[in-house]
Formats: C-alpha cells, sequence, structure tokens
C-alpha cells in the first residue's frame, strides 16, 4: 500500500495542480506511475515531467539502450513499477526476452556485446558510483561525448523515478511483469 494517496485524475486536485496535472496528462495520457505521487508537490511533477520527455523521447542517444539502461536501474533499486513498465517497453524496442531475464536475474549469459557494454556501464555507475577507465573509453569511443553524458543523465532519471516509487511503496502495475524480491 503507497505511503501517500495515489492521484489518478486531475479532477482530484485544485488550482495549479489541476493545471499541471492536466498538462502532463496532455503528454503522457495519465498520471499513471510516479506521476500519481509526484502531484502531491505539483511544483515538482510539473519539471520532472519536462525532464522526463527529454531523457525518454529527445536527444539522439537510441531509445533501446536508455531502455536498457532503465531495466538495468529498475533492477538495481527493485523498483517494481520501473522494472514492470521498462520490460514492456524493452520488448517493444526489440530487447530480447532473454536479456530482459538476464538483467533480471543478474547475469550476462546470451546478452549481445553491444547491449552488454551499455548493461555492464549503469551497473559500475550504480553499483560503484564510478565506471573503470576501459569501459568508460570504450562507451565514450561507441557513442561520443554528447550520447556518453546523455547515458549518464538517463540513468541518473531513472534513480530518481525508482527511488520515488520505492520511497513511496507504489504498488507496481499487476498487468507488469514483477520482480520477484
Amino acid at each position: 500500500m503507497a505511503r501517500v494517496p495515489i492521484l489518478q485524475s486531475p479532477e482530484e486536485l485544485t488550482d495549479d495542480a489541476r493545471r499541471t496535472a492536466e498538462r502532463i496528462v496532455d503528454t503522457r495520457k495519465s498520471l499513471e506511475g510516479p506521476f500519481s505521487v509526484w502531484m502531491h508537490a505539483p511544483e515538482w511533477a510539473e519539471r520532472v515531467a519536462h525532464l522526463g520527455t527529454l531523457v525518454r523521447w529527445e536527444g539522439t542517444l537510441e531509445l533501446r539502450l536508455r531502455t536498457l539502461a532503465a531495466l538495468v536501474v529498475g533492477r538495481h533499486f527493485q523498483a517494481q513499477y520501473v522494472w514492470g513498465i521498462q520490460g514492456v517497453i524493452g520488448a517493444e524496442r526489440n530487447i530480447p526476452r532473454s536479456t530482459i531475464d538476464a538483467i533480471r536475474d543478474d547475469h550476462s549469459d546470451g546478452i549481445p556485446p553491444d547491449d552488454l557494454q551499455i548493461i555492464d556501464f549503469t551497473q559500475q555507475l550504480l553499483r560503484k558510483n564510478r565506471i573503470d577507465e576501459p569501459l568508460a573509453g570504450a562507451v565514450m569511443a561507441r557513442l561520443g561525448p554528447d550520447q556518453y553524458v546523455q547515458l549518464t543523465t538517463c540513468i541518473g532519471y531513472y534513480a530518481m523515478l525508482a527511488m520515488t516509487v520505492n520511497g513511496v511503496e507504489l504498488p507496481p502495475n499487476p498487468k507488469h511483469e514483477a520482480l520477484k524480491i
């Protein structure tokens, strides 16, 4: 059970908060997930929504790589909501089920080398708060400075989402795969 009320509709809010929620629903179709709790702090919700649009859809970093990073973040933080929705998105972005399962089960068997590089990069940043120089150099050579920064920012964004849903104990969407913790 969530530690704060889950807000599912702009009609549950008043004035500026309602207008913020309406803008979020216009772009995201609902207040589902973290926004159902971020709306308790409407200004934060609005700013995070803006950042989320940038991280999720804009920029030059391949969407598939963003999703790999988000899956690793969801698994790392055992963030049920993040894991579940990213599993759905991963399938839509042609991430093999075997790769999603390997991330879930914390092994690298059968993961294509290019995907494994992004997974290792994300895991190192989350587990060690740093990236070993050889891996950092390889990812920099592959992506270039702009996309390298986009990747690290993406990891940070999904970590923020994970901490939010975990901090408020947001239940996962029952339609999505749950992590076995």
